[in-house]
């Protein structure tokens, strides 16, 4: 039986592609570099917001003081603009309210940075009670390393098989691998079910309510 359910964040319990394409976008604009359409978004997200921008910057400009500089431009109106145009999936308040009721504890572990992660889990699931919510710390390897997994397991106090982690990219597939936990991918985020399929997670849904303990 399991006993915790761990979320990624970006494309598996929101659909943020449109605010964070907008003000990386107004980043990259405000230094001079081209922009891209909202479409091309789901492929550059994933792996942590200065990655993010390494792929968004042209060729030839992929510097780290680039990545610094429109990092400096994105965070400002990311904090002001990330819950503009994003929202929950179908079916995601419902679950976790499930969830809840029958005393499994949810966490959320994500590549974003963590002000803004802690921000929309509170704005978006204001009565869902979270034993952690991570996000990219300082000092921490992003996913898909474990460690975000195993600090979560701490605070749970669950032992690894009695915990389902649950996302929508190859990255979070390859996260739950290497924690050793239970994985189900979702096909409704940002990535292909190829990705996913690429991986042999344990579970793939296509619908919240497909999710099952």
């Amino acid at each position: 039986m399991k006993k915790l359910v761990i979320f990624d964040l970006d494309g598996t319990l929101l659909n943020t592609i449109a605010d964070l394409a907008a003000s990386t976008n107004h980043a990259l604009a405000s230094l001079g570099f081209p922009t891209h359409d909202t479409a091309a978004y789901p492929f550059m997200v994933g792996n942590g917001i200065n990655k993010l921008f390494e792929r968004a910057l042209p060729e030839g400009e992929k510097t780290e003081d680039n990545i610094r500089r429109v990092r400096q431009a994105f965070v400002p109106h990311y904090d002001a603009h990330n819950a503009d145009a994003s929202s929950p999936y179908p079916g995601i308040p419902e679950l976790l309210h499930t969830l809840q009721s029958q005393g499994i504890q949810l966490a959320v572990a994500s590549n974003k940075y963590q002000a803004a992660t802690e921000k929309l889990v509170a704005h978006y699931f204001p009565h869902i009670t979270f034993t952690a919510v991570f996000g990219q710390r300082e000092g921490i390897n992003v996913k898909p390393d474990p460690t975000i997994v195993f600090d979560i397991l701490r605070i749970a106090n669950v032992s690894k098989d009695e915990v389902l982690y649950v996302g929508d990219s190859g990255v979070d597939m390859q996260t739950a691998i290497n924690a050793g936990v239970t994985s189900c991918g979702v096909t409704w985020g940002f990535r292909p079910r190829a990705e996913l399929e690429a991986l042999h997670p344990d579970y793939i849904v296509d619908k919240a309510e497909e999710i099952h303990l």
